[in-house]
């Protein structure tokens, strides 16, 4: 039989930590048959050759830029077929430069909101607060039996538009030293179809004490598998 191809991308913002994320789940992918390809830069979605082949893009790049050519074999190659995945801010905070990337994967990151102004250090673990991922949709494949859970790490607000397919959201609170109204349900866990391809985006996994929580992890093992060309 032959191997299936998957392609990581990783790099980017260093606190995501892109390459233990992605060694993480290296094995999975090798376990269900993938034979993985390794990059530490977008340059390779301009390879088209070999973008033609892969089934699966594993991507974890957070912000950092994308040039024209590079994001048209990416749009190119999932619109033809090969699955698009990621988690946190390396698929959803990913080449704000490009408002063609952002249509692709359906949502951009907007803000983690932080702790109290007196319970902040200056240090990342300001924005770690506690917050509920709730599933909206027990029949998917990728959540199901999986029930509401709870963590403490960032919580995306995430810019996003109905064309996604929600699987779980998060309700950030109104805390009176914040400048909105009212609470904000936002989508934490979607699909997206695009041509003939699948994207899948999970924003819990900010690092790797999140990235190992049962429920993170299977949501993203399943997530990676779902999206890739069958």
């Amino acid at each position: 039989m032959t191997e299936r191809q998957a392609l990581v991308v990783r790099g980017g913002w260093e606190g995501h930590q892109p390459v233990e994320s992605t060694d993480h789940f290296v094995p999975h992918l090798q376990a269900n048959g993938f034979a993985v390809r390794v990059e530490d830069s977008p340059k390779v979605y301009a390879e088209t050759s070999y973008m033609d082949g892969v089934d699966l893009i594993v991507q974890c790049v957070t912000m950092s830029t994308i040039e024209k050519d590079e994001l048209a074999g990416l749009t190119r190659a999932v619109a033809n077929g090969t699955g698009l995945a990621g988690w946190h801010g390396g698929i959803a905070d990913s080449y704000r430069n490009s408002s063609d990337y952002l249509q692709l994967v359906g949502g951009q990151f907007a803000c983690h909101p932080p702790k109290a102004p007196g319970e902040r250090t200056g240090e990342q673990s300001d924005y770690f607060i506690p917050y509920r991922v709730e599933i909206t949709d027990h029949d998917h494949p990728v959540t199901a039996g999986i029930a509401d859970f709870d963590l403490v790490t960032e919580q995306y607000w995430v810019l996003s538009d109905e064309y996604n397919t929600v699987l779980a959201t998060t309700t950030l609170a109104k805390n009176e030293w914040e400048p909105w109204h009212r609470p904000i349900t936002s989508p934490a866990i979607w699909t997206r179809d695009w041509g003939q391809g699948r994207v899948f985006v999970c924003t819990p996994g900010h690092d790797m004490d999140v990235i190992r929580d049962a429920n993170v992890n299977t949501i993203i093992e399943r997530g990676i598998l779902w999206a890739a060309r069958s």
